[in-house]
């Protein structure tokens, strides 16, 4: 059974939406919900696609100096540029890895898609090596899919 609940998430990303809170606020709702779930979820950060380059626009957890990635560039600009979610259970394996800090071990990107159009991405890190299963994934997927509609 997964951590995350998709499920909860995604109502209160819909609530956020009824209320007409705005781009901003759905994305830091977005972030908290799914860090708030906990462990393996350490921080997340919301990147939204702005021409050839990723803009952080929300995030729960540690901060980061990572506020722009180059498209193809690390984890997360390898996900936009191959157009490929991407599971990474140890980053020190990754050559281009970029670190948002020392202590991740492992990172789940989800891209944010309206149709074939890639919006952005949810870049979740985690301090537990290899801990995003199948269906960690599959829930993070539901809340990006969401975000694709409400965005």
């Amino acid at each position: 059974m997964a951590v995350l609940s998709a499920d909860k998430v995604i109502a209160s990303l819909r609530g956020a939406f009824a209320r007409e809170v705005g781009r901003a606020a759905l994305l830091r709702t977005a972030a908290e919900k799914i860090r708030a779930a906990g462990p393996p979820y350490t921080s997340v950060y919301l990147y939204m696609l702005q021409q050839d380059e990723l803009i952080l626009e929300a995030f729960a957890g540690r901060d980061t100096e990572h506020t722009r990635i180059p498209v193809g560039q690390g984890v997360c600009g390898t996900a936009v540029a191959t157009g490929v979610d991407q599971n990474v259970p140890d980053v020190r394996a990754v050559e281009n890895y970029i670190a948002c800090n020392s202590w991740t071990r492992s990172e789940l990107v989800v891209l944010i898609r309206r149709g074939d159009t890639i919006l952005g991405q949810i870049d979740v890190d985690s301090d537990q090596p290899d801990p995003f299963t199948v269906e960690e994934a599959a829930e993070v997927r539901r809340v990006a899919d969401a975000l694709g509609v409400l965005l």
